[in-house]
């Protein structure tokens, strides 16, 4: 207690300011008290409701402003420097984003409904959601098997038709197109690795693994970025960045 008690008699003392080599130094630390003021960020899920924001000029100044692109799910408006050499975060965006566990089995039923609700149907062409959704619904428990020197291949039998039961193979790697990023903007397609385990307790359950690397990150930024800067065209003191 008597330790504590001259700490703070310490603290309420008047700093010793000296000169040493042209520079000046204190017996204590000093906190700056800024000149200008900054409000709380206003928090927002979607890039429509970023834009109604900037395009009402309720809060702005003659001063630039920059659009920070932290993530796919992740938006900031934020200024220059002010007279404190600091900078106001105006708005934070947060894109509220379906959860799907990628890299963990999931049994039968979870897994397609998943699949099915949490991956756009786009880009027929070269979308195997159809593949994936078809597999999945129809492989028959305790038929799955591994080949291949690696084991990265798979094969188990499924239905096709009313009673005819065929081997097929796993569809890996498989091009999908989950929600990632913001609904206002195209969802990146990317591949994955798609793996069947056939368990005697828990019966087939399935998993998908990234496979592009994180390469979907730089895809989805992108397309943020090209909605922003063509929304505010208009606005010469904003700069989006990602």
């Amino acid at each position: 207690m008597i330790k504590s008690a001259i700490n703070r008699i310490l603290e309420l003392a008047v700093p010793n300011m000296k000169e040493i080599n042209g520079r000046n130094y204190s017996d204590k630390v000093l906190t700056p008290i800024d000149a200008e003021l900054r409000a709380a960020a206003i928090s927002m899920n979607t890039l429509s409701g970023l834009i109604d924001y900037i395009k009402a000029q309720k809060d702005f100044k003659e001063i630039p402003y920059i659009i920070q692109i932290v993530s796919p799910t992740e938006v900031r408006l934020i200024s220059g420097l002010d007279s404190d050499r600091k900078r106001e975060t105006l708005v934070e965006v947060e894109a509220e984003i379906p959860d799907f566990s990628y890299g963990r089995f999931v049994e039968n039923e979870a897994f397609i409904i998943g699949v099915q609700s949490k991956f756009l149907d786009g880009n027929a062409e070269k979308n195997d959601k159809p593949v994936v959704l078809q597999f999945a619904g129809n492989v028959k428990s305790g038929t799955v098997a591994e080949y291949g020197d690696t084991g990265v291949g798979q094969k188990a039998t499924i239905k096709k038709g009313v009673s005819t039961m065929v081997e097929a193979e796993v569809p890996s790697p498989c091009f999908l197109m989950p929600y990632r990023t913001f609904t206002e903007v195209a969802q990146p397609m990317s591949s994955f690795i798609f793996r069947v385990k056939d368990d005697d307790r828990l019966g087939v359950s399935f998993a998908l693994f990234e496979a592009d690397g994180g390469a979907w990150k730089n895809e989805a930024k992108a397309n943020i970025k090209d909605y922003l800067v063509a929304a505010l065209k208009d606005f010469e003191n904003i700069t989006v960045i990602s």
